[in-house]
């Protein structure tokens, strides 16, 4: 039996492989195998980790391939993959063994085809549509001659000398430029920076803060166009609280950015025109005003010269407007001379009949007695005269008050005595005095009774003594022809 255990089986000469000898294997011939390969497919259930590694499916209508990006991948995608998207994936395939699982490794997507991409700006339209950041009430009012522009743009294109150059045509402006790549993965980041950067610039500041601001880009495909239809600059132009132009593209161009901004222009050059008012039509504006204004002047005092010219007509001479008065001062000036005379000798005799009744010694009295009134007054108004009265209504107040305390104690005594006398008189006069000599207070249901017939309808009786009450039975009613015995004798 112990030479059938031993003797080698069939196929024993199979090489073995531990669990990870054979991931490990089939992992360098499924990366030999395949290489650099691009899969097209749908983008279904797409995952982000805390540790900003990307996870994904690509999928067709029978099978689905797992797909991971790294965090440092992330990065150079220039579409980020999501759910119901059609794109083109690049990458490696590999095996991952702690699952027994493989999946492919992607660096870079593209949207497969135009119809992909235009599906996915109407989806993020509509999103973004349904939040209100396309509402009218939220866009603002163009600058009407802006300080200071800002410049979103490549500073190496055409589009930023075009747009200087209006604006040196127009109406020349200080001009800060921001420099960002218009097109591919870094596109709508540097962007969205851009437009949140001259935001957070303090106005009046070293470097000032912007009244206006520029987003400008030249023509091209829908893919180089990609950038300002991502998600982040479109709510980065909806949130400045700088007044946004967008101008990418050109006329038949539209994005995303064009939705949410404050004002469209069909091309950068249009932008600048935007921007400014053209200098030379201020002038001619200008001057054409202060001509109107000079002409309106000059026919207003015309008409004015004439109306006083008319009005001067209606009025008399000067020189005859003072006749009258004059008439008048001659009249007057003849008889003030004899009105003087007769108002001086009335006065003078009225003067002599008052002089007659006034006689010196009249006079002697009459200035003594008020000099005596004078003097009296005066020494009522001396310190050791007012400090003498102010003792002596002390001395009174005192004694008043004396008086009153007096008066009040001697009343309070009073009212108590009457009051005690009058509690006796109340405790003499009460029945409970009475009950003293004997007597006796009889109730029925707490009413005083005082005849025998209501006593005899009673069922109860409560007599009150001298010290205490006591409750008795009290005697049946008799009903005619029925006759009641009573086991309890009646107290009267």
């Amino acid at each position: 039996m112990s030479d059938l255990i031993d003797d080698p089986q069939p196929g024993q000469n199979t090489p073995e492989y531990t669990v990870s000898e054979i991931s490990g294997e089939v992992k360098r011939t499924l990366e030999g195998a395949f290489g650099r390969i691009r899969v097209r497919g749908e983008v279904g259930r797409v995952f982000k980790a805390r540790s900003g590694h990307l996870y994904y499916d690509v999928k067709d209508d029978r099978n689905v391939l797992a797909c991971t990006t790294w965090k440092g991948q992330v990065a150079g995608l220039s579409v980020v993959p999501e759910e119901g998207l059609e794109v083109i994936v690049t990458g490696r395939l590999t095996a991952f063994g702690a699952q027994s699982k493989y999946n492919m490794n992607v660096d870079d997507v593209a949207v497969a085809g135009q119809g992909a991409l235009m599906a996915l700006l109407e989806k993020r339209k509509k999103q973004l549509q349904a939040e209100g950041l396309f509402d009218a009430s939220l866009k603002q009012k163009l600058p009407y001659l802006p300080e200071i522009i800002g410049v979103v743009t490549s500073p190496s294109g055409a589009v930023i000398r075009d747009i200087l150059h209006r604006l040196r045509d127009r109406f020349p402006r200080k001009v800060l430029i921001w420099p960002v790549a218009v097109q591919g993965a870094n596109c709508a980041p540097e962007v969205a920076r851009a437009i949140d950067g001259f935001n957070a610039m303090t106005a009046g500041g070293a470097l000032p803060r912007p009244d206006l601001l520029i987003v400008a880009r030249g023509g091209g495909s829908v893919e180089d166009l990609w950038g300002f239809n991502e998600e982040v600059v479109a709510r980065a132009a909806a949130a400045s609280a700088i007044p946004l132009i967008s101008a990418v593209g050109h006329e038949s161009d539209t994005t995303l950015i064009d939705y949410v901004s404050d004002q469209r222009a069909p091309t950068p050059t249009a932008a600048a025109e935007l921007a400014v008012p053209v200098r030379l039509d201020l002038i001619a504006w200008a001057d054409n005003q202060a001509a109107r204004l000079s002409r309106a002047a000059l026919s207003a005092i015309t008409g004015r010269r004439q109306r006083l010219a008319d009005l001067a007509r209606a009025l008399p001479r000067h020189d005859t407007l003072f006749d009258t008065p004059r008439q008048r001062l001659d009249l007057i000036a003849e008889r003030l001379p004899n009105a003087l005379r007769h108002g001086t000798q009335a006065r003078a005799v009225l003067l002599t009949k008052s002089s007659a009744s006034l006689r010196p010694i009249l006079l002697s009295r009459m200035v003594q007695a008020k000099r005596d009134h004078l003097n009296a007054h005066v020494a009522r108004m001396h310190p050791r005269q007012l400090i003498r009265d102010i003792k002596q209504k002390d001395a009174a107040l005192q004694a008043l008050t004396q008086r009153l305390s007096l008066a009040g104690a001697t009343q309070i005594t009073r009212l108590r005595t009457r009051i005690e006398s009058t509690d006796r008189l109340l405790s003499t006069l009460g029945y409970e005095a009475t009950l003293e000599r004997g007597y006796a207070v009889v109730r029925a249901e707490g009413q005083v009774v005082t005849t025998k017939a209501q006593a005899a309808k009673s069922a109860a009786l409560e007599i009150q003594f001298v010290d205490g009450r006591l409750t008795v039975g009290g005697r049946p009613v008799k009903k005619p022809g029925n006759p009641a015995p009573s086991d309890q004798g009646s107290l009267f």
